[in-house]
């Protein structure tokens, strides 16, 4: 919960400074935003790479629980398609690019504001920010209505690092597993689905 409301304190941040023009322009130097994506996308391919044995541990996982991954995806994409019924002013392909961030702010916003403009990915990063409050602030009463599994597939791309803590609290050891399964396939899944949808 603290690490959320530190990024949403720096993003107002952001938005102040922008506003009171007390920073240059940093898009007069270049692509920033590509590099800092690049430089992103880079540190996290190192942390998977150097954990040979995450995923050697998932070869442990019972079958049936590695459609989690598959099903957050569908269903959010399924809830975003529906949600976009009442926001005539967003294209389907709009709504879904943001809804492809599966709670991964800091890669789909850099994307979205790539392909989209930085209206799109202002509203992709507070969405994705959201999901992850959400998760971490609904995660008890997600578990006592809709069982151990829903927090997890709440938690989108999450799972596998800042949502993790309170899904094992609430879900409990046995999930621990499952959570940074989900989490890895669900963020692998987040730079390939967000420039499908943005290049429609």
């Amino acid at each position: 919960m603290k690490g959320s409301l530190i990024i949403v304190g720096f993003f107002i941040l952001g938005i102040i400074c922008g506003l009171m023009h007390w920073l240059p322009d940093l898009n007069a130097y270049g692509n920033v935003s590509f590099l800092t994506l690049c430089a992103l996308l880079f540190c996290v391919g190192m942390t998977v790479g150097n954990n040979t044995t995450l995923l050697k541990s998932f070869t442990k996982l019972d079958p049936r629980l590695m459609l989690l991954p598959l099903m957050t995806i569908v269903g959010t994409l399924a809830a975003t398609a529906v949600a976009s019924l009442g926001l005539p002013n967003r294209s389907l392909a709009d709504c879904l690019a943001v809804g492809s961030g599966f709670g991964y702010y800091s890669l789909s916003s850099i994307l979205i504001t790539q392909y989209r403009g930085p209206d799109l990915g202002t509203v992709a990063l507070l969405a994705n920010i959201i999901r992850e409050v959400f998760t971490l602030l609904g995660a008890p009463l997600l578990v006592r209505y809709f069982g151990p599994l829903s927090p997890i597939s709440c938690g989108g791309a999450t799972t596998m690092d800042t949502t993790l803590p309170i899904i094992t609290r609430c879900s409990g050891q046995d999930f621990v597993l499952l959570s940074l399964f989900h989490g890895f396939l669900v963020d692998f899944s987040v730079p390939f689905l967000v420039t499908f949808f943005c290049s429609l």
